[in-house]
């Protein structure tokens, strides 16, 4: 009878224990992306991306991922209840929305940048004209130039002991995207963590068709973090897109990298369970 017992206990709680397995886990950290997604067709063919990327890795590495393009929700009340901030594109303009940002991070908020979000171009529709955010938090101050069309390159990660480049190749090569230069040198920068620049190899890189949009030298950081905060600022989020056929077709995905996939999950990762 005793063993009888003892063999019951067991199977109920085996059953206990597999239906507690079985049931969603509390999410680890959450997340809110914040996107424009009307600029550029390469833009919104990314951000529609983005936001099916985030979905399925939040589902797969148990962290809540909720989007929106109402950039009035970029205030105190709602940042509260999120771990991390993410721009797909674009920036906060209005300045309580850029405040309520600045707060945020400053109080140990972590933010996730894309591409166009450090965009800014005097005299543009973005320009200089947030020094807290483009020099002081990003570094990089104004975009200068870009390379043309959208073309993979070949990547180097600058620190492999830290958390978003860990277990990533030496080189590796990317999704195709447009890249960026700055008016800023992020190297000299006291407060920048340069973790992945464009590799000498990758040179020339894009094929114009006019000769600047060209690059056939120089240094040129691509991800990089700022040590007085909790951010991760990525260059990549620009696909190619058949605009000289005026068919607007996607001709690649910035998720096509594995690499590159894992150094924005590894980021976000850290950033949602990590410090600064």
């Amino acid at each position: 009878m005793i063993r009888k017992a003892v063999f019951i206990c067991l199977l109920s709680l085996l059953g206990y224990l597999t239906s507690v397995q079985a049931q969603p886990g509390k999410p680890q950290f959450k997340v809110i992306a914040f996107y424009t997604a009307k600029n550029d067709k390469a833009h919104i063919s990314f951000v529609h991306e983005a936001n099916t990327w985030f979905s399925k890795m939040a589902h797969e590495n148990r962290f809540k991922f909720d989007s929106t393009s109402n950039w009035s929700n970029l205030n105190t009340a709602f940042l509260s209840a999120y771990q991390v901030v993410v721009f797909f594109d674009t920036r906060p303009e209005a300045p309580e929305q850029r405040a309520a940002f600045q707060s945020y991070m400053e109080k140990g908020g972590a933010w996730m940048g894309f591409h166009f979000a450090a965009f800014a171009l005097t005299p543009s529709a973005y320009p200089q004209n947030w020094d807290w955010y483009h020099d002081a938090f990003l570094g990089s101050g104004s975009y200068k130039s870009n390379t043309w069309r959208p073309t993979p390159a070949i990547l180097r990660v600058e620190d492999s002991n830290h958390p978003a480049t860990r277990n990533l190749p030496v080189t590796f090569k990317s999704a195709p995207n447009e890249w960026y230069r700055w008016t800023n040198d992020l190297k000299s920068n006291p407060d920048i963590k340069i973790l992945v620049s464009i590799d000498s190899t990758s040179f020339p890189l894009g094929t114009g068709p006019k000769l600047h949009e060209i690059w056939h030298s120089g240094y040129y950081p691509v991800v990089w973090t700022n040590k007085k905060y909790r951010m991760l600022y990525l260059n990549m989020g620009h696909n190619d897109i058949d605009y000289e056929n005026k068919t607007n077709k996607e001709l690649s995905s910035s998720f096509e990298s594995e690499a590159q996939n894992k150094l924005i999950l590894n980021g976000l990762l850290w950033l949602g369970k990590g410090k600064k």
